[in-house]
Parts: structure tokens; C-alpha cells; sequence
């Protein structure tokens, strides 16, 4: 997915956020400028914060999956290790 279609569904998220009662903002709090960011400074900074959490999020999870990849990586060499061994031990090529 790129970068722009990630964006777009995020701000769909936080703005559904936004207005919950949870969020704490009205519509007229998100209106925006001609630039896309918000005209309420409230609004603007909890984008921003929004935008942060994700991309910290984003970073975890790349790390994991770099990790996870790296620790399957290494079982699959240590199983053809012992498959060849075996292969060996029972005088198989």
C-alpha cells in the first residue's frame, strides 16, 4: 500500500477518533487550510501526535518482523544442518 492510501486511512481513523467522545472535538474543529493541516491548533497537534504514535508503531513492528524473519532464517539453515547429518549418518547423499 503506499504511502499516500496509508496516510489517507489514518486520518479517516483519527478523524472518526476526533469526533468520538472520546476524541473530544466537533467538525468545525477539523476544518482544514488550503495546506491540509488543520486551522484548529488543538486539532493540528493531536494529528501530529496521531502521525507519531503510528509511525512508532510502525518501527516496532518492522523491527519485529525483521527479527522474526532473521530467527527463521537461522532454523531453516540449522534444520538442513541436521538433515544433512542424518542423510549422513544413514549413508545418504
Amino acid at each position: 500500500m503506499d504511502t499516500n492510501k496509508m496516510r489517507d486511512i489514518s486520518r479517516e481513523q483519527f478523524e472518526k477518533f476526533a469526533l468520538s467522545s472520546e476524541g473530544g472535538l466537533f467538525a468545525g474543529h477539523l476544518a482544514k487550510g488550503e495546506d491540509g493541516e488543520y486551522l484548529n491548533y488543538s486539532a493540528q497537534c493531536y494529528w501530529l501526535f496521531w502521525q507519531a504514535s503510528r509511525e512508532a508503531v510502525a518501527v516496532e513492528i518492522e523491527q519485529i518482523r525483521s527479527e522474526a524473519k532473521r530467527q527463521e532464517d537461522g532454523l531453516k539453515e540449522m534444520l538442513r544442518r541436521q538433515n544433512k547429518q542424518i542423510c549422513a549418518l544413514r549413508g545418504k547423499p
